[in-house]
């Protein structure tokens, strides 16, 4: 899955990852290859994403996500790290 982090200012993080999760306003959630579409806003939390073995933790001020074709772009308020 394509993963896109961007905040107003910056690109915060483009590329490959297996799976990644959400701080959802609804809930935390987590996506992984072939979900369903969706948009989502975010509350402040962390967005956890793994490639492999490597794992990051980004805390962020909240914004929103979109779900579609294996394609996860974030778009956050501020990134806190």
């Amino acid at each position: 899955m394509k993963l896109e982090i961007i905040s107003p200012d910056k690109l915060v993080f483009s590329g490959e990852v297996d799976m990644v999760n959400l701080p959802g306003s609804a809930g935390k959630f987590t996506v992984l290859p072939r979900h369903t579409a969706l948009i989502s806003s975010l509350k402040a939390g962390e967005i956890t994403f793994q490639s492999g073995e490597e794992k990051t933790v980004l805390k962020v001020d909240g914004g929103f996500a979109e779900v579609k074709n294996d394609t996860i772009s974030v778009c956050v308020e501020n990134v806190l790290n």
